[in-house]
């Protein structure tokens, strides 16, 4: 069993505890064995150092929401050259199942994976009806559950048009078969119903307002109203954002806090997604020249531009532009009241689904997001480290840097807490206990590069 040593870093262990200077961590096999300081912990002999002062470890970092490539030469390695060493996969496919037993039996080189089963949604459905499972009774919504679970599904998700009696019914199936419920808030079922009936995490800021408006009783009016055809997401997307406006301007700080007090409560996270919010609110400010877009395959990045202006920015007024615009500063408010009313916030993307929200690197962008809504450092990277893993029933081995844990570790060239944006400044990644150096990992991203250069792949149709 191979030993590894790391001297002279400082610890940012992610658990609240003041950065510890001048550290050796002691790495055997897959868990640190030991943490000290240097002068009181000697390295034992023929042990493998990596002498680092200057630098900063943090544990590995957890994307909770995204919806990888279908690509081996892609999405793993674009994921541990960021440091991201798990991920939340929120719509469950055979080759995710694949990757998973192959990683798990060091055949791939990857991030831990938690996957769910298919999507469930109302009927119609406004996702792909060949990859999201359509339920019309209650009957069908626990078929679903238990269908999840038989195919390995480490969760259920919900989707947007599921009424409040199936919600109720795959709530409580999901009970019986003891397997956790996540996804997003169905349009028909209020924030504070979604945490009350176990939901454990809220994807996305969708109809999260409505309980927190003066106007509640008129909107779930117009939303009991609304008609959305079979498959037909986004005109079900800006009939969703003409009400998040309208109950974004009747808002209520009075409801707001008794709605943020039962989520937490009931320790129900909410996975804001902000870096989503930045491509549908603010189109315009899309880096359409992002070099990083190097590490997507050609034909995701020619469909995400069509996306950009066929459908993201298609049949906007100068009002509506100036209203999402105002949407995002309301969305990033909104969030660091949650995180301070006590909301476990985790930090998620849905990367691999929305346009220019790109594997890997984009979790940084959402570190940098949360800080923007209030959070300070250390919170941001509690929400990418420590409450995913309590989340995942994960924090005994996952999540900080203590004695026990899976080495799964991240080496900064510069402080996070001074800065968040300096969790990009990447020297070394470590996963299971396995050292990706720096020559290592910009060889991972040379190949990504050249993979995605000649990669015919088309965005993940399972997303969402």
């Amino acid at each position: 069993m191979h030993t590894i040593a790391l001297t002279g870093v400082t610890v940012i262990d992610a658990t609240g505890r003041p950065p510890r200077p001048d550290m050796t961590l002691l790495i055997r096999g897959q868990r640190i064995v030991a943490l000290d300081r240097r002068a009181c912990l000697p390295v034992p002999p023929g042990v493998k150092i990596l002498d680092l002062p200057g630098k900063y470890v943090i544990p590995g970092l957890v994307d909770a929401h995204v919806h990888s490539i279908p690509s081996e030469q892609i999405s793993p390695p674009l994921y541990l050259a960021n440091g991201v060493t798990t991920v939340r996969e929120m719509s469950g496919t055979p080759l995710l199942h694949r990757w998973r037993a192959q990683v798990e039996r060091g055949e791939l080189l990857g991030p831990r994976s938690i996957i769910a089963g298919h999507i469930i949604d109302g009927a119609p459905t406004i996702g792909d009806p060949a990859l999201f499972v359509e339920v019309a009774t209650e009957t069908q919504a626990r078929q679903a559950v238990r269908q999840a679970k038989e195919e390995g599904a480490d969760f259920v998700k919900v989707y947007s048009r599921l009424s409040g009696d199936l919600h109720r019914a795959i709530a409580d199936e999901a009970r019986r078969q003891r397997i956790p419920f996540a996804g997003h808030c169905p349009d028909a079922v209020p924030l504070s119903s979604a945490s009350a009936a176990g939901q454990l995490s809220i994807e996305h800021l969708y109809s999260t307002w409505y309980d927190t408006s003066t106007r509640e009783q008129e909107l779930r009016a117009r939303i009991a109203e609304l008609k959305i055809g079979r498959g037909d997401f986004v005109t079900w997307l800006r009939e969703v954002h003409r009400l998040e406006w309208d109950s974004v301007t009747s808002y209520s700080p009075r409801k707001a806090a008794a709605v943020f007090a039962t989520l937490s409560r009931n320790r129900t996270r909410v996975v804001p997604t902000l870096v989503v919010y930045g491509v549908l609110d603010r189109p315009d400010d899309v880096v359409l020249t992002d070099e990083r877009l190097a590490y997507v395959p050609v034909s995701a990045t020619e469909g995400w531009r069509w996306a950009l202006d066929n459908i993201i920015k298609a049949g906007r007024t100068p009002e509506e532009t100036a209203q999402r615009r105002a949407l995002l500063d309301r969305r990033l408010d909104f969030v660091g009241e949650l995180d301070r009313a006590g909301v476990p916030v985790l930090a998620g993307t849905d990367a691999g689904d929305l346009p220019f929200v790109i594997p890997g690197f984009s979790l940084h962008d959402e570190l940098a997001s949360l800080v923007r809504a209030g959070l300070s450092p250390m919170r941001a990277l509690q929400a990418a480290t420590i409450e995913p893993a309590r989340m995942f029933g994960l924090a005994d081995s996952l999540g900080t840097v203590e004695p026990g844990k899976i080495a799964d570790l991240v080496v900064l060239d510069a402080d996070p807490l001074a800065d968040i944006r300096n969790t990009t400044r990447i020297h070394t990644v470590l996963v299971r206990g396995r050292c990706i150096s720096p020559e290592q990992r910009a060889r991972m991203l040379a190949d990504v590069a050249s993979a995605a250069a000649a990669e015919p792949t088309e965005p993940n149709p399972a997303g969402r």
